[in-house]
């Protein structure tokens, strides 16, 4: 029988690293969002895990920990073949259904995703919810429909407002989609959100998937390792389909977004894998859901100071109550034993 990996039960230092992978993947989608209308989805992301792998690779080669002969015959391949396969869909589909929808729209939905890693974790690796970390669970679910529900509706009327800027936006499209421009599927401002919707919730689906592949994999690799392959899988694997020369005839605004995004790639992932060292998949999941809350407050920030650069999000009393609502579901959830 496989053994189950274990936490450290080092709780705080499982949190800590959480909540950093929260702020920064709650950043992320706007300086993703701004390099989108300069670059297509498959150099981005071939440059993001480029980046990564490379830093990493000098990283744990100066410090004496790249993995070793035995650690590396001693490791299932077969799951690092899973993670590196739907951690690069992940980037892939999200990116897509990005292009077609808002930061805080898409960090939204793709919280469908630390939420299937969660009841994942109290399937595979048995992991248990007290009381008072279910009704947590319910809060939560109740501040997500809250959210879904003024997020479509608010998304429903904009479309429906402004048909022609849309079909603007959709010709701006055509290079992220070559998958549905091949299959002969022509995009419109009616089924433009519903499209990037669907795109973002197949992005959750994948990367709950790679999150409970790579917490397994800590049986015999440390996360750094187990990320410095999976930077290099998926590196190697979009150079057949990247273009990498167009990034040099980038301006310094959208090469520095490209930049920031690579570095935010290596730093949260590192966090994210090292957080599951030391906390259950389910607590750990349960923080990565104040993600939203972090982009719509980024959102706004942003868009005071550089109105050009994003726009504003509008959000009623209803989605500001259901967003509350997510940040306390998840909060009973991640302490509610301690």
């Amino acid at each position: 029988m496989t053994k189950i990996h274990q936490t450290s039960e080092r709780w705080r230092l499982g949190l800590a690293l959480s909540l950093l992978t929260a702020f920064l993947w709650g950043i992320l989608p706007i300086a993703l969002s701004v390099t989108l209308r300069k670059l297509d989805v498959y150099t981005v992301t071939w440059f993001r895990f480029l980046i990564s792998f490379v830093l990493l690779a000098i990283y744990l080669g100066t410090q004496g920990k790249l993995p070793t002969l035995r650690q590396l015959r001693s490791t299932s391949w077969k799951l690092l073949a899973i993670a590196t396969i739907f951690l690069a869909s992940n980037y892939i589909l999200y990116l897509q259904g990005l292009a077609l929808t808002s930061p805080s729209n898409a960090q939204v939905i793709i919280q469908l995703a630390p939420l299937l890693m969660g009841f994942g974790g109290l399937v595979i690796f048995r992991e248990r919810y007290t009381l008072r970390q279910w009704f947590g669970v319910g809060v939560l679910t109740v501040g997500f429909i809250l959210f879904f529900h003024e997020q479509l509706f608010q998304s429903f009327v904009e479309i429906s407002q402004s048909t022609n800027s849309s079909s603007i936006h959709l010709a701006t499209l055509a290079k992220y989609l070559p998958l549905f421009n091949a299959l002969g599927i022509t995009l419109n401002a009616s089924n433009q959100y519903l499209l990037g919707s669907s795109l973002i919730v197949l992005a959750a689906a994948t990367w709950a998937v790679y999150a409970l592949a790579q917490k397994q994999l800590l049986q015999s690799l440390s996360s750094a390792n187990i990320m410095l392959i999976i930077y290099g899988g998926c590196a190697l694997f979009f150079s057949l389909v990247a273009n990498p020369k167009i990034i040099l005839s980038l301006d310094s605004l959208h090469f520095g977004m490209l930049i920031f995004c690579a570095l935010n790639t290596l730093i949260a992932y590192g966090a994210f894998a090292e957080s599951l060292q030391h906390w259950e998949a389910s607590r750990v999941s349960a923080v990565l859901a104040c993600t939203p809350i972090v982009t719509l407050l980024s959102v706004g920030i942003v868009s005071v100071i550089v109105p050009n650069l994003i726009s504003p999000e509008k959000i009623n009393l209803i989605g500001i109550l259901g967003a509350a609502l997510v940040v306390t579901g998840s909060v009973a959830i991640a302490l509610g034993k301690h």
